[in-house]
């Protein structure tokens, strides 16, 4: 199995945290690879397919199915959410490996492992403009609650290339029911998918 390779991927975890002494998300993904045994997680380490981007530590939903956070649910998460905010550096650089290694690479914001990453637009918008600045391999992607809309036509300006908005109804009922939105409404959802139809 292409899974079942774990002193390749500890050969790789160690020549690249050394190349990135100072990085905090590369050593998250470290943890990630491991740990938890993500499979986007080894993929960037092993430099192939998709690579994990985790950013946010925060949510402006309760989702019933939370896999970073359970409270009082009887639930276990899978996995702890990120504890901490890297800095648009850190993200850029992160990315800025991966797409200069592999071909038809991805790095996706919004993984099972944080929060809403559009809590984090601004140093997200600003990491997109850094990687773009000096490359246009790899796809940019997001996956995201659409909670702000205004934020992700920031991160598309930025250079941003493509979305999946988490959508478990096109019924405001159930929509409303399973998020438990804090801070945004469903029509502000509606609002992020057409900004994104429109780019």
């Amino acid at each position: 199995s292409i899974h079942e390779n774990n002193n390749e991927l500890l050969d790789a975890i160690g020549r690249i945290t050394r190349d990135y002494p100072s990085n905090r998300l590369i050593r998250q993904l470290t943890r990630c690879s491991t740990e938890y045994g993500c499979l986007c997680a080894r993929n960037f380490f092993l430099s192939r397919h998709e690579a994990p981007i985790p950013t946010s530590r925060a949510c402006n939903a309760r989702c019933l199915g939370c896999l970073s956070l359970q409270k009082d649910s009887g639930f276990s998460e899978s996995q702890y959410r990120i504890d901490f905010n890297p800095t648009p550096g850190e993200i850029a650089e992160t990315m800025l490996h991966h797409a200069l290694r592999v071909d038809n690479s991805v790095m996706s914001f919004g993984q099972g492992c944080e929060g809403e990453p559009l809590l984090r637009g601004s140093d997200l918008a600003s990491a997109i403009r850094m990687v773009r600045e000096k490359t246009d391999r790899g796809t940019i992607h997001l996956n995201t609650n659409g909670s702000l809309p205004s934020v992700v036509s920031d991160m598309i300006d930025a250079g941003l290339d493509s979305i999946r908005v988490s959508l478990n109804s096109p019924s405001r009922h159930y929509y409303d029911r399973y998020f438990r939105q804090q801070s945004y409404s469903f029509d502000d959802v509606m609002r992020t998918i057409s900004i994104a139809i429109d780019a």
